[in-house]
């Protein structure tokens, strides 16, 4: 878990196929695939950047990032043109 920044997977009946486009679309890699299920890497969380892009691809409520520093949740809001 990070220090800073927690993600949290709500909702984990996502179909494989988004899983792996939410994993793909994040540039620090705190998505992965495990057996045929999007997970968060742990270790990997506070590399977040908070640029958003797995909050637009994932359905709204699906994906919720919490600013440990700040108390404030972002939400997936399934904005996402793809």
């Amino acid at each position: 878990m990070g220090v800073f920044i927690q993600v949290e997977i709500v909702d984990t009946g996502l179909p494989e196929a988004l899983g792996q486009r939410i994993a793909s679309v994040c540039p620090v890699d705190i998505f992965a695939m495990r057996d045929g299920r999007l997970a968060i890497q742990a270790e990997e969380e506070d590399e977040c950047t908070l640029c958003g892009l797995c909050l637009k691809a994932a359905p709204a409520g699906a994906i919720r990032i919490h600013k440990r520093y700040s108390g404030e949740v972002l939400t997936s809001t399934g904005s996402s043109d793809a």
